[in-house]
């Protein structure tokens, strides 16, 4: 990946427009107004209601509301736009902010499909902005202290998360296809990776609905995925096992050659290694809490120059575990992420429509080379 612009100063807001204002929106505009790093400068929603309902969280009013964010980037002059749309519209405004020369902040997935996400990290690349996704549930300094303990276990052979709740979310939710796969497990995909700072290779998978189950489309699913360096992972999870439930992190455990570590998604993880030293863990800096922890990374990164967890070309990684799995369920076999990756790769070049981002997509000799930062542009 490319370097990308560095925005603002130390003792200076963010200036940020938010596009997305129904109920994930009023909590990020929440997050917004708790943020004194950050300045809200303009709500964009196609209902003017919800943008005006928006202001009125965020405590003021008077902040420019608008149905294009065009015309309110022009009206405003934003330092950066957070997109906290649905995921069909990620692509189309995380294309346009970045075209309009501003940086990005969005809500999870990076885009619909791994092919739009791709394109996403080329325009990135072409127009020298940063983009950046919410994945939030990296925010959680339990899980830096669960990636500190499984630095203690050696060379690590397994890795497994069991994941029980049931919500009764109602909504679009309720009618969707893969909704586990989907919606939530794109979040221990992405912790694995961290977790591990290795990439999968490859992945099976099978889905399923339980006959009690109130979602229309699957909403269990078993899936081990093998890492780099013969690392598996498993992940097994619902979202309609009421009783006994899992935290929203899910439980974990991890084992190495020299012992295993516990964490159970809600408290300080634990560990055992018999034959090692058996000394705590090293207090680390906080990362932050969620949607807080993302966004005071975002602005950090802005200021900074530094890569932040999330950067579009180390996120769609997650994204693809997620792609991969669902192709492994509905063929019933084993799928290899590169032949995701290259699948998606023709699509996006196919598929886009600027020359620019086409250009770019077609300069890269490695799809996994490109995500990984490896120079491989012609």
């Amino acid at each position: 990946m490319s370097a990308f612009r560095r925005v603002g100063s130390e003792g200076e807001p963010l200036r940020v427009i938010q596009v997305g204002a129904g109920s994930m929106g009023q909590a990020w505009i929440r997050n917004d107004a708790a943020n004194p790093d950050v300045e809200l400068v303009g709500i964009v929603d196609l209902d003017l209601d919800a943008a005006r309902a928006g202001a009125a969280v965020y405590g003021d009013d008077s902040i420019a509301v608008h149905t294009d964010l065009a015309a309110l980037i022009a009206q405003v002059h934003p330092d950066a736009i957070l997109d906290i749309t649905v995921p069909v519209a990620h692509h189309p405004v995380t294309t346009d902010s970045l075209l309009a020369g501003l940086p990005v902040l969005g809500e999870k997935p990076a885009a619909q499909t791994v092919a739009e996400a791709l394109s996403l990290a080329a325009a990135a690349e072409v127009t020298g902005e940063l983009f950046m996704v919410s994945q939030s549930r990296r925010y959680n300094d339990q899980l830096v202290a669960f990636k500190q303990a499984a630095s203690r276990l050696g060379d690590l052979g397994t890795v497994s998360t069991e994941f029980a709740k049931a919500p009764h979310f109602g909504g679009f939710r309720e009618e969707m296809d893969n909704v586990l796969l989907l919606d939530m497990a794109i979040h221990p995909f992405d912790s694995v990776r961290y977790l591990l700072d290795r990439d999968p290779v490859s992945v099976y998978c099978d889905s399923y609905n339980p006959s009690w189950s109130w979602f229309r489309g699957d909403a269990a699913a078993s899936v081990i995925f093998e890492f780099e360096g013969g690392i598996r992972y498993t992940y097994n999870g619902s979202w309609c096992a009421p009783g006994l439930e899992t935290s929203w992190n899910g439980a974990w455990r991890i084992s190495g050659a020299a012992g295993s570590a516990l964490w159970n998604g809600d408290d300080e993880p634990s560990f055992e290694t018999p034959d090692a030293d058996p000394a705590p863990l090293a207090a680390q800096p906080s990362v932050g809490a969620e949607i807080a922890g993302s966004l005071a990374a975002f602005v950090r990164a802005l200021r900074s120059g530094e890569t932040p967890d999330g950067e579009v070309h180390g996120n769609v990684m997650s994204l693809a575990m997620v792609e991969a799995a669902i192709e492994s369920k509905d063929q019933g076999r084993r799928i290899a992420i590169d032949d995701v990756l290259e699948r998606a790769y023709e699509t996006a070049v196919r598929s886009e429509r600027r020359d620019d981002v086409r250009a770019r997509l077609e300069s890269w000799t490695s799809v996994r080379g490109a995500l990984q930062g490896v120079p491989v542009t012609a």
